[in-house]
């Protein structure tokens, strides 16, 4: 059905309706079961989004409370068969899917945990600069970012171009040698050594920013399945799917912390209170390097041989379009229908990122007022710890909630970003009230709220619409230009917060928060509940430069941003019509099916076979009494009503 070749038929609202009304009710049983799923529609046929607001509650509310008691009795099964079964499940589908992102949270977020270690035993060079080139220093958190951004934008088009499982493999690769670089980095001098480290930074750089635009895709293209109909598991879960792998980040972030931690009592005496000894730090940096370089390993491994299917979902797009290698018509109808809706995903990931970066501004202020005159790193490190730990709260309460249609992907980004707005906005003009020993706690209340909502909201959100939004042939390149375009917003406040001051740059990370919701506001659709291979429908027409003809419910208001609806996008969505052109669609599949078997039964091969198993014998007979072809009616059935040739 998702198969969109553009017959006649497809143009003939009336004969379409004299079709229907030829069906029996066995035959429109059927098709309401393949074509209006009970997860999106209600018992009267009617879309969930075209419900009324009380009956779509109810609607929504029950057939949840049914799919969570489905998930709870599965779970309980298999844990009767064998108690580590579902742990077994949730690692297979939650943690391997995410381990490249888990990896480079790991390590990424490392540097800036050692900083401070750096700082302590190594005072010459990184923080008083007698030794070492002040530039250079600086270099290392802007060379890493850079080296994210070029991976973002080129394994994001080498991964549409040359396949995802491709992408996947070069990434883990990249990021292993970047392992082993950062590990055994050195120089002759303190500068030299700085100078290694960091250009080891950008190399690693480049696979983590790859890693971004891959595991968003795959991840949420092996949801869809390969079938003519969809599955209920990317309608109801596409977003958990894809957000559940996101969200390893938070865990690499949690372990990095940890082993930082233990490595530093065991190399430091049993300490983590200074003085540092240069030997203490090389070995803790080191060896917590070292560790997820063992890991990134077997992910290599994994990727090239468990991981041979992940390009299904492009191939057949390719296939589909008659297009051999990058589909620069896709890139260009993109831009020229979805320009928009760039402008969320990258405009909102860019604010977003500001605000990241903002908030370890709550961090290092109430630390300073908690420990005063401490020159030890280990309260910096335990209030991280705290802080990825409800961080980790944010993102499993995103990944529960991010596929709910009374709330979802919108609605969560903009109040993400609203509460981060107010959570900044309000200390930015009272820091000196905040900043005092009597009222820090409640500025360690609202630091830790905004990291709770940067994870519950746009953190979480844009790394799933920045792909979800997009057609499957530039989905890697859509999502890795808007990814990098985040990684531009790390960078503006990288290079901004070392000119201005504290008070100031509590002023200006507000703004971004507020901006960030506007745009989501404006530009962004709400896929929350959209069939994914409905959208993909969609692509074909607008390919074959028929939109106006398509009436399914991916131009639904409800699916459209505030732009496209203002636009008139949505005036062409038509149930009724939608429904007949599906019908008039599967014929057009029943018919090539009976061409390949009539092939095959020549003696010809057909790359091109597609799972037939959803023409039952009663669609058959439909199509056939109702076919404009005299060649396809009357033809023999075999003891089941299928037909033989």
């Amino acid at each position: 059905m998702a198969n969109v070749d553009f017959y006649e038929g497809a143009n003939m609202p009336m004969a379409q309706n004299e079709h229907t009304h030829q069906m029996n009710e066995n035959e429109r049983q059927i098709f309401d079961y393949l074509i209006k799923p009970d997860d999106s529609y209600d018992a009267n046929g009617v879309y969930w989004a075209d419900l009324g607001i009380m009956r779509r509650i109810k609607f929504v509310t029950a057939y949840d409370a049914k799919e969570a008691g489905r998930e709870l009795s599965n779970i309980w099964a298999m844990a009767k068969r064998d108690p580590l079964e579902p742990i077994r499940y949730y690692m297979r589908n939650m943690v391997i899917p995410g381990a490249g992102l888990g990896l480079e949270g790991y390590v990424l977020f490392s540097i800036g945990n050692v900083t401070p270690l750096f700082q302590a035993a190594f005072a010459n060079c990184w923080k008083t600069y007698k030794t070492c080139n002040v530039q250079w220093i600086n270099a290392v958190q802007y060379l890493e970012i850079v080296g994210i951004i070029v991976g973002q934008i080129l394994v994001g088009i080498l991964g549409d171009w040359l396949g995802r499982r491709w992408g996947l493999i070069q990434d883990a690769t990249i990021m292993f040698i970047g392992l082993l670089m950062l590990t055994a980095s050195w120089g002759v001098t303190q500068n030299g050594w700085v100078i290694c480290y960091a250009w080891a930074l950008f190399f690693y750089g480049i696979g983590v920013g790859g890693e971004y635009p891959m595991t968003a895709t795959s991840g949420m293209e092996n949801a869809v399945g390969s079938g003519k109909v969809s599955t209920k598991e990317d309608r109801l879960h596409r977003g958990r799917k894809v957000t559940s792998a996101f969200l390893m980040q938070g865990w690499g972030q949690f372990f990095n912390q940890v082993i930082l931690i233990i490595l530093l009592l065991i190399f430091h005496h049993g300490s983590g209170n200074p003085k540092y000894s240069e030997v203490a730090a090389q070995w803790t940096y080191r060896v917590s390097f070292a560790i997820p370089a063992v890991g990134t390993l077997w992910l290599v491994y994994f990727r090239v041989f468990k991981m041979k299917y992940a390009s299904k979902q492009l191939v057949a797009a390719k296939k589909k379009s008659k297009v051999t290698g990058y589909d620069t018509q896709s890139l260009k109808l993109t831009f020229t229908y979805f320009g928009p809706r760039l402008i969320a995903t990258a405009g909102g990931w860019y604010a977003n990122d500001v605000f990241f970066y903002g908030n370890k501004l709550f961090q290092s202020q109430f630390i300073s007022v908690i420990t005063k005159d401490s020159k030890s790193i280990m309260p910096g490190w335990l209030y991280n710890l705290i802080n990825v730990g409800v961080s980790l709260f944010g993102y499993y309460a995103a990944s529960f909630l991010i596929d709910n249609k009374l709330y979802g992907r919108k609605k969560m980004q903009m109040l993400g970003f609203l509460m981060d707005f107010i959570l900044f906005v309000v200390p930015a003009f009272h820091l000196n009230y905040y900043e005092s020993k009597a009222h820090v706690k409640a500025f360690q209340a609202m630091y830790f709220l905004s990291s709770f909502f940067n994870q519950f909201g746009p953190n979480a959100v844009t790394f799933l619409v920045a792909a979800e939004v997009y057609p499957t042939p530039i989905r890697a390149t859509a999502h890795g230009f808007s990814a990098a375009c985040g990684k531009l917003g790390a960078l503006t406040a990288a290079v901004m917060y070392s000119y201005i001051s504290i008070q100031q740059r509590f002023y200006v990370v507000p703004w971004f928060g507020l901006g960030g919701m506007l745009v989501t506001l404006l530009f962004l659709p709400d896929t929350t509940g959209l069939d994914l291979k409905e959208q993909e429908r969609r692509w074909q027409f607008i390919r074959a430069g028929r939109e106006s003809d398509y009436h399914g419910v991916a131009v639904h208001p409800k699916h459209l941003s505030l732009w496209e609806r203002v636009r008139g996008v949505g005036k062409h969505y038509n149930a009724e019509l939608d429904y007949q052109q599906k019908i008039e669609e599967m014929r057009a599949d029943w018919e090539a099916s009976l061409a390949r078997r009539g092939e095959e039964k020549a003696g010809y091969e057909n790359d091109d076979a597609q799972d037939e198993s959803v023409w039952s014998s009663d669609i058959s007979t439909y199509f056939e009494k109702t076919s404009r072809s005299p060649d396809l009616r009357g033809m023999e059935k075999d003891g089941n009503g299928n037909v033989v040739h």
